[in-house]
């Protein structure tokens, strides 16, 4: 452990987790955790009037709309940090690299109240760097070990990694993935780097990630709606939306003693029940008759050379009906780099991008806009394209 008068101290995580003990033994009203100021939670404690045994409140992303409050339960929160033991093979530390407004931020806490061992939080206050990630993580003791990440840090961990980044990560007994799809270039590049990368599927709705490396955690269960959308089922399942009875109705469903979440992902079963995610449900866009998916637009342009990120959207068209529109990172930010790239798309499209696929307005930018949870700002990037396309 590092030590000295100008050693940046971490957030100071103590009153969170005493306000969860608490929420968590059924012996205080529900928490609610936010970013305070200075870096370290802000508590929250809520009241939670129709909901038994309610724990904790997460708002959603808001990703593409107005969040929501998520009311998880003692029994659901339970349920969850045990399957997630069982996958992981073991109960350990953990790192907090998240956010803890966010399920897979106050899931590293709660995990660590149910295993009785202690978290250690990296301090987010500046953003997340490689720098302040290594620092937080060489603070940890115990020999087992686990973090959360979004892809986008795992990717700016390998972009250009110090020997002692790599050497924390690989000290790692897993390094779980969520909160978006992690591409099959970053996988690879981890796993060739050492790292024990999980990728996970879920959403605070779940308790997080109920589905690892495409299989169910033990106790949840995956199935898919006669429209192709993804249900997420078993004892991982919210209890439902806080103030929110209609929603919670439309969402949450009992069949046969199982508690089901409708989520808005497409989805696909193998033959032994593995689970492919293809994208979100309102992720098809209908352009002048054709249906395309753009999160397939959104891959092909990822493997055009020179593309680091991309975001695929719809927006409303007079031509088309809705026109595909592509938010791209480009890794030369060069203004040459992005006229060449635009005029590509302006002449007709590139690699497989041709005729319907390929995107009517492109916009280039340095990073893509993101949420503080690190997961995309759907919403905001969409809001741009639709600004570009209609000033076109």
């Amino acid at each position: 452990m590092t030590s000295g008068a100008d050693t940046p101290q971490p957030p100071n995580i103590e009153p969170a987790l005493a306000a969860l003990a608490a929420a968590l033994r059924g012996e205080g009203p529900a928490v609610e955790l936010s970013a305070g100021a200075d870096g370290s939670p802000a508590v929250r404690l809520v009241e939670t009037p129709g909901f038994e045994d309610a724990a904790v409140v997460v708002r959603t992303s808001g990703s593409t709309g107005t969040p929501k409050a998520t009311v998880l339960t003692v029994d659901a929160l339970a349920a969850s940090s045990m399957a997630t033991a069982m996958a992981l093979k073991g109960e350990g530390q953990w790192l907090l690299a998240l956010p803890v407004q966010y399920v897979a931020g106050v899931q590293v806490l709660v995990r660590s109240l149910f295993a009785g061992t202690r978290p250690w939080a990296m301090d987010l206050s500046a953003g997340f760097t490689p720098e302040a990630f290594t620092a937080a993580a060489l603070e940890l003791t115990d020999p087992v070990r686990f973090t959360s990440l979004v892809p986008t840090q795992l990717q700016r961990l390998l972009a250009e990694p110090s020997a002692d980044t790599l050497a924390v990560l690989r000290r790692f007994n897993a390094v779980l993935l969520g909160g978006g799809p992690a591409s099959g270039e970053l996988l690879t590049a981890a796993r060739d780097a050492g790292i024990k990368a999980v990728t996970t599927y879920g959403s605070a709705e779940t308790c997080g990630g109920c589905v690892y490396d495409g299989v169910p955690l033990d106790g949840a269960e995956v199935k898919l709606d006669s429209d192709g959308r993804i249900l997420l089922g078993g004892a991982t399942v919210a209890a439902g939306y806080l103030d929110e009875p209609e929603l919670t109705a439309s969402s949450f469903v009992e069949e046969d003693g199982i508690r089901w979440y409708r989520t808005s992902d497409l989805g696909s079963l193998s033959t032994d029940g593995a689970l492919t995610v293809l994208g979100r449900a309102d992720d098809v866009v209908i352009t002048g008759g054709v249906k395309v998916s753009a999160a397939h637009v959104q891959a092909e342009l990822e493997r055009l050379d020179g593309v680091r990120a991309a975001f695929v959207a719809g927006v409303p068209s007079a031509q088309w009906g809705q026109a595909l529109a592509a938010y791209v990172v480009l890794a030369d930010q060069s203004a040459e780099a992005a006229e060449a790239f635009t005029m590509r798309f302006a002449a007709g499209g590139a690699g497989a991008l041709t005729g319907a696929l390929a995107p009517k307005t492109v916009l280039t930018a340095a990073e893509l806009l993101m949420l503080p949870n690190g997961k995309p700002d759907r919403l905001a990037m969409t809001v741009r394209l639709d600004a570009r396309h209609q000033g076109k």
